[in-house]
């Protein structure tokens, strides 16, 4: 199960926003991870790559893999907006891809994703 739960800012090494994300593991395990909106979109990326037919490259009703919120373009001062508009369709993203069949939903890259890594376990000071 993957739950996202918030946006957070982050100073370091520049500024951005991390969303805080939940993942329950099949083994009982429950972790917390953080993920800046452009891991997700190179995830996006590698699943389009990997899986052409489920993207829907040639037939879109065939396209079970989801849809990400877009790129947005904004100004500095809205930059916390965005992130947290963006929070209910990533979660819903999140969501959508873990429910897909296993061979997508345990492929190595979703699951590389959603593990946990050293900087998820120790996130800078700010």
């Amino acid at each position: 199960e993957v739950k996202v739960l918030d946006v957070q800012k982050r100073r370091i090494p520049n500024k951005h926003y991390v969303y805080i994300i939940k993942v329950s593991w099949s083994n009982g395990a429950t972790e917390v991870i953080y993920r800046r909106y452009s891991k997700f979109f190179d995830l996006q990326m590698q699943m389009l790559d990997k899986f052409p037919m489920e993207g829907g490259q040639k037939d879109p009703k065939q396209r079970i893999i989801p849809f990400l919120p877009g790129k947005i373009l904004f100004r500095r001062s809205h930059i916390r907006d965005v992130a947290v508009k963006r929070l209910i369709p990533i979660d819903e993203y999140c969501k959508a891809l873990i429910q897909l069949p296993p061979y997508i939903s345990q492929c190595e890259e979703v699951l590389q994703f959603f593990e946990t890594r050293p900087d998820d376990l120790t996130p800078p000071k700010e």
